[in-house]
């Protein structure tokens, strides 16, 4: 194959790849801390995009991304260790720029149809040959419990609430993890596909929060919060009490990340975020 495209001389790996899988780049590659990923074309010339792991984190979500096999989530077109060949969303669509033309209602629908997709899965994944390995909520809460007392009311609360709810939980399902409208793209034909999940298992109510804090900068706009927690209720059927009681449990948890991450205006957000949460029907907190 002769032509590799537009590859970064500095990252020989990456060169690696396009020859053995016969790929086309066709993009600017995108660096992160947790993966590199470069859009590409197959020999077929189907569009892709080229997922190479730094973390374990990364490769436990592309293991489920397998397991899933297309349903709710991209499809996987090839696998191998930490590298990673997903169909590539190629439609008009961008959940975030609806928010911001005014469809924030349509936008949330959209991500609570597409965990519902997930969710749906569950059986399926689990009855796997060989099943992801799945991280349960009790061991994603850690650094909350670790922390809380450490930090502000809002954490320490969010810290019992999440005893509460793990003490006393639901039936499991698989969860996305990380469920927000940057992480549901438009597969054209194939319609609104997750990417990049976390893989974990638990409570459903659980993976529906972040989106209630994405798109950040909206996120605290006057009355947005309360809108979007009723337009989820709906979509979804959860419980009012316990949807935001876990809602005040992930702001509680994703504000612990970013104080550690040593990033305290989002820490503050988020955490307001939950403070809202909280009183969302009548609850509060001490």
């Amino acid at each position: 194959m002769s032509d590799l495209g537009p590859v970064d001389p500095g990252h020989g790996a990456d060169l690696a790849w396009l020859r053995r899988w016969r790929l086309h780049q066709d993009g600017d590659a995108v660096t992160t801390a947790s993966s590199r990923l470069i859009p590409v074309s197959t020999e077929e010339g189907t569009p892709a995009m080229l997922k190479i792991a730094h973390v374990e984190e990364e490769a436990r979500g592309a293991d489920l991304l397998v397991a899933l096999d297309g349903h709710g989530a991209a499809r996987v077109l090839r696998r191998d260790g930490r590298a990673l060949l997903l169909e590539r969303a190629m439609g008009d669509g961008d959940l975030v720029e609806m928010v911001r033309a005014g469809s924030d209602d349509e936008a949330t629908r959209i991500v609570c149809s597409v965990a519902r997709r997930l969710h749906g899965q569950t059986e399926r994944v689990l009855a796997a040959p060989t099943p992801p390995d799945l991280v349960d909520l009790e061991r994603w809460f850690r650094l909350l419990f670790e922390h809380a007392d450490e930090l502000e009311p809002l954490h320490r609360a969010g810290a019992s609430i999440a005893r509460r709810l793990l003490d006393e939980p639901g039936e499991p399902v698989v969860l996305h993890g990380d469920l927000h409208h940057a992480n549901v793209l438009d597969f054209g034909d194939h319609g609104w596909l997750a990417i990049d999940p976390k893989g974990l298992i638990g409570d459903a109510e659980f993976d529906v929060c972040n989106l209630l804090c994405n798109p950040h900068d909206l996120a605290l706009a006057p009355g947005r919060l309360a809108r979007q927690f009723a337009v989820v209720v709906e979509a979804t059927g959860f419980d009012e009490r316990r949807l935001r009681d876990w809602l005040v449990a992930w702001c509680a948890l994703s504000s612990t990340w970013f104080a550690l991450d040593d990033d305290p205006d989002r820490a503050v957000a988020v955490a307001r975020i939950g403070e809202l949460a909280a009183g969302l029907d009548g609850g509060a907190f001490a």
